[in-house]
């Protein structure tokens, strides 16, 4: 297994996760529910972790794609989406683990990082249709306007 292998195998799941969390941080406010709050702070470090594992395996699976004649240009272009998208997402997984204890903690203003929470998401879901749809243009010329 090859970088390219990594990075294509994994790569979907700090897309989609960030999405996830957002939908159990509103149930867990809808319902008053911790359980489902620390869920979905769980989501978004596992979110930091996979994002960390995409950023290590994306240099190693650049050059494959660079030696298979893909676009240049393209590939910069999702690297530089990529990098924007990986400090949100370190940040966003750092606080998530703030907002945890908080919540486990039962302190007062544990609810704010919840709505912070859903913010950091809401951005990183931003970012992640911009890295997404970058690194499906290197693969998928059928996306790629002209």
């Amino acid at each position: 297994m090859n970088a390219a292998h990594v990075h294509l195998t994994l790569n979907h799941f700090p897309l989609i996760l960030p999405l996830i969390a957002l939908i159990l941080l509103i149930f867990g406010l809808l319902f008053k529910n911790n359980l489902v709050k620390r869920l979905a702070y769980g989501m978004m470090i596992a979110s930091g972790i996979f994002t960390f594992l995409m950023m290590n395996s994306g240099e190693g699976a650049e050059e494959i794609v660079e030696e298979m004649g893909r676009s240049h240009d393209l590939i910069h272009e999702h690297e530089e989406t990529a990098e924007t998208f990986s400090l949100l997402s370190y940040f966003s997984a750092v606080f998530a683990v703030v907002a945890f204890w908080l919540n486990w903690k039962k302190k007062p203003f544990a609810d704010i990082t919840t709505f912070v929470s859903m913010i950091l998401c809401c951005i990183l879901l931003y970012f992640s249709l911009q890295t997404g749809n970058s690194g499906g243009k290197i693969s998928h010329e059928e996306i790629v306007e002209k």
